[in-house]
C-alpha cells in the first residue's frame, strides 16, 4: 500500500498508484535476488519449473524404492527368487503360465507371477529397479571422473598432454559401444573365470562396470575439454596464473566451479543411457546371471510369452519409461534452471 505523499508524487509524474505499487514490488525482487548466490539462483528457478520438480520426485521414487528394496520385500512377504508357482499348485497351468487372468494378478501377487518359473513379479521388478540402479550409478560416476580428469586436463594444460589426451579419447570413441559391450563382456569373463566353472555375481557386475565405463566417458571429456579452453583464456585464470597459483589449484578452484552445469546436466543424461544400455545387455544374454533379477532379463522374458501373456511385458516396460522419461525431463530442468537463457 502507498501513502497519499506516494500517490501524489506517482500523479505528478504521469503514472498511477498501481504504477507506483509494481514499481516497488520490482525495486524489492531486485533487492531480494541481488543478495542469493548463484547456486541459490539455480534452485528458486528449478522450483518453480513443475515439470523439473515433478520428474526429480519420481526419480527419487525410484531410487528409494531401489534402496528399501529388501525391507518392501519383507512387508510384503515374498522375495524374487523362490519359485512359488512350482511349488504352490493351481498357479500354473500344464503350459506354465499363469492359472488367473492378466497373468495371476491378484491380492497375493500384486503384480502377478513369472510364467515358467511362477517367481513374483513385483519382487522381480523391485530388485531389478536396484540391480539396474546400482550399476548404472558406479558407471556413471567412474566416467564422469574420468571425464573430468582427461578433458579438463588436456584443456588447461594443452601441448603434448591435450595432443595425447586428444587422440586417446579420439581413438576410444572410434569403438562402436553396443558391439563392443557386447563382444568385451565375455571376453573378459573368460579371461577372469574358467569356461566351465560357473561366474560370481559380483564379478560379473565388475565386468559389466568396467566394459561399460571403458567406453562411456568420452563425450563429456570432449565436452570439457571445449569448455576449459574458453576458461583457460578468461580474466580470472589468468589474474590466479600470474599470481603464481599451482594448476593444481587453478583447476580445482578456478576452472571446476565454472564446468558444474555441463557436468551435472550430462550426468542426468548418461545415468538412464547406461540403464538402457545394461537392460539391453542382458535381454542380449551377456548381462547379469540369473537368477539375479533384472529388467532386461524380464524383458526377455516377456520377448518369449508375449502371445499368451502380454501382461508379464507390461510391468518392467511400464518402469523403464516412466524412470528414463522422468529423467531426461529433469536433465531438461536443470539444464533450464542453470542457463535460463537456453530456453526450451
Amino acid at each position: 500500500m502507498t501513502s497519499s505523499s506516494q500517490a501524489a508524487k506517482a500523479g505528478a509524474d504521469g503514472s498511477g498508484p498501481d504504477d507506483a505499487v509494481l514499481s516497488s514490488t520490482r525495486v524489492a525482487d531486485k533487492s531480494e535476488l541481488a543478495g542469493r548466490s548463484p547456486g541459490q539462483l539455480m534452485w528458486l528457478r528449478f522450483k518453480r519449473d513443475r515439470t523439473g520438480v515433478i520428474s526429480a520426485c519420481i526419480v527419487l521414487a525410484f531410487f528409494a524404492i531401489a534402496a528399501l528394496a529388501p525391507v518392501i520385500s519383507k512387508l510384503y512377504g515374498k522375495d524374487p527368487y523362490t519359485r512359488y508357482g512350482q511349488i504352490t499348485p493351481g498357479l500354473l497351468n500344464d503350459n506354465s503360465y499363469p492359472m488367473k487372468p492378466n497373468g495371476g494378478i491378484d491380492s497375493e501377487f500384486w503384480f502377478g507371477i513369472e510364467p515358467g518359473l511362477g517367481r513374483d513379479v513385483f519382487t522381480q521388478l523391485v530388485y531389478g529397479i536396484r540391480t539396474s540402479l546400482s550399476l548404472a550409478v558406479a558407471i556413471t560416476l567412474l566416467s564422469v571422473v574420468t571425464a573430468i580428469v582427461i578433458g579438463v586436463a588436456g584443456g588447461y594444460l594443452g601441448g603434448r598432454t591435450d595432443y595425447f589426451l586428444g587422440r586417446l579419447t579420439d581413438l576410444m570413441m572410434s569403438f562402436p559401444n553396443q558391439l563392443f559391450f557386447i563382444a568385451f563382456t565375455p571376453v573378459i569373463a573368460a579371461l577372469m573365470v574358467d569356461p566351465q566353472d560357473e561366474m560370481p555375481t559380483w564379478l560379473r557386475a565388475c565386468v559389466l562396470i568396467y566394459v561399460m565405463w571403458l567406453l562411456g566417458w568420452m563425450t563429456l571429456a570432449r565436452l570439457l575439454r571445449g569448455q576449459t579452453l574458453s576458461l583457460r583464456e578468461r580474466e580470472f585464470v589468468e589474474a590466479a596464473r600470474v599470481a603464481g597459483t599451482p594448476p593444481a589449484r587453478i583447476i580445482r578452484k578456478e576452472l571446476l566451479p565454472n564446468l558444474v552445469t555441463p557436468i551435472l546436466v550430462q550426468s542426468t543424461y548418461m545415468l538412464p543411457n547406461n540403464v538402457t544400455a545394461i537392460a539391453g545387455l542382458s535381454f542380449l544374454g551377456v548381462g547379469m546371471p540369473e537368477p539375479t533379477p533384472d529388467w532386461g532379463r524380464m524383458f526377455a522374458k516377456g520377448a518369449e510369452v508375449y502371445q499368451s501373456d502380454l501382461t508379464y511385458m507390461f510391468f518392467p516396460g511400464g518402469a523403464m519409461v516412466i524412470f528414463i522419461l522422468a529423467f531426461n525431463l529433469l536433465g531438461d530442468s536443470v539444464r533450464d534452471a542453470f542457463d535460463p537463457k537456453s530456453g526450451r
